[in-house]
């Protein structure tokens, strides 16, 4: 089960979204359509709650790391006669904890008095509203046609990778409720051939429909069937119908592409350093850490300031300075716990066990484990790598 893949509001992995009908293309990701992915969610997790007899703890820790995880801890529950329930289950790290938070999340819901807190009333009311629009749509027009700006349409409808809905559908968007009737209003208003903007590009020699399709932010796929092409073979001279944005792309800058531009725009001087997420991390505190900002931080890597991090996700933070070191402070431990922290990958050898390297490298067995999410009694193999924090200021030659 990797974090690294994992999308959009429910963190559906690709293989899992697709089981659950989450189409994912180049147009459109399911997986962050936060209306399609809820849907998949809910009918996942009453599946995993019908696999696991309605316990729906398990069918929760089943969702946080994967069915098999769960159904191998408790084969080997049977197998020592042990109990078989989330409580005895020896899970990941992540899943042991996300269980209990849940657990006490729901509680100081239903109780918040009781925890002296106090949370502000929010209607039992839909907020927003699935509209249908039948056929493909520049984001950019909808956002004129709703009255909300082209940030808010993306961010109401995140499944959008492109500067358009997908050409394949799904053919709806999530409005907010007031602004829906008058959205579509206006929509029935506006002729179909404006609904996206259109130029007719002809063929050079040497172009091909895969060049064609780049230069116009496209796929092959859109061109052939626009133009009613059998095959990939074009002629120079030959003219093609292309849809193209009505705004500059630049103004899409919540599409995928322009995500990623921006991220490779991004001030990158200095040298790489990658932090692998450990329990109790924040974005927060590892900006803090690492001596960045946190708007920085999450510029590199695609994410929002609030964003939740998964254990064991890969953060890239760019650094000013030539060595691979940063200035580390602890979030608990002795004084002589702040110093030079390097971050290794370290490639296990044969006959190494937890206890060996941590001796090697002077560090605690529960550092390791805590730094790798795995168990104490966890057995290493050849070859297996290990991510490791190092205070070099208190190693002798075993770097």
């Amino acid at each position: 089960y990797s974090h690294g893949r994992a999308a959009g509001l429910w963190q559906f992995i690709p293989s899992t979204g697709r089981r659950f009908g989450l189409k994912q293309n180049w147009w459109y990701d399911g997986r962050r359509d936060v209306y399609a992915s809820t849907r998949a969610a809910l009918d996942y997790l009453n599946q995993l709650k019908d696999d696991f007899n309605g316990d729906w703890l398990l069918a929760l820790a089943a969702y946080n790391s994967g069915e098999g995880t769960v159904l191998a801890a408790q084969a080997r529950n049977r197998r020592r006669g042990r109990p078989t329930d989330f409580w005895h289950l020896g899970l990941p790290r992540e899943t042991r904890a996300y269980v209990p938070k849940l657990l006490a999340l729901g509680e100081l819901i239903a109780h918040p008095k009781r925890y002296g807190i106090t949370l502000p009333p929010i209607p039992d009311k839909p907020f927003l509203a699935v509209v249908q629009i039948r056929s493909q749509i520049d984001l950019a027009r909808a956002a004129k046609l709703s009255g909300l700006s082209l940030d808010e349409i993306y961010r109401l409808n995140p499944g959008f990778n492109r500067w358009a809905t997908a050409p394949g559908g799904p053919h709806r968007l999530l409005l907010p409720k007031d602004d829906a009737a008058a959205f579509l209003g206006k929509l029935a208003e506006l002729p179909p051939h404006e609904r996206v903007s259109w130029t007719r590009h002809r063929i050079r020699p040497g172009e091909s429909l895969s060049v064609i399709a780049k230069r116009y932010h496209t796929t092959v796929t859109v061109l052939r069937r626009i133009n009613k092409l059998r095959g990939n073979r074009i002629r120079a001279g030959h003219h093609l119908l292309i849809p193209v944005a009505s705004e500059s792309l630049a103004r899409y800058r919540l599409s995928a592409g322009q995500r990623r531009l921006a991220l490779r725009r991004v001030s990158r001087s200095g040298h790489r350093e990658v932090h692998v997420v450990r329990p109790g991390d924040t974005l927060w505190q590892i900006a803090r850490n690492f001596g960045v900002s946190l708007r920085a931080l999450a510029r590199w890597n695609g994410l929002a300031p609030g964003d939740v991090l998964h254990l064991g996700r890969k953060l890239v933070i760019w650094k000013r300075g030539l060595a691979r070191q940063v200035a580390y402070t602890r979030p608990a431990g002795p004084p002589n716990a702040l110093g030079v922290i390097q971050i290794i990958r370290y490639t296990v050898r044969r006959g190494d066990s937890l206890a060996r390297i941590s001796q090697r490298f002077n560090v605690s067995v529960g550092q390791l484990c805590e730094w790798n999410s795995i168990s104490p009694g966890a057995l290493l193999h050849p070859g297996q790598h290990l991510t490791l924090h190092i205070n070099v200021t208190r190693q002798g030659s075993s770097i």
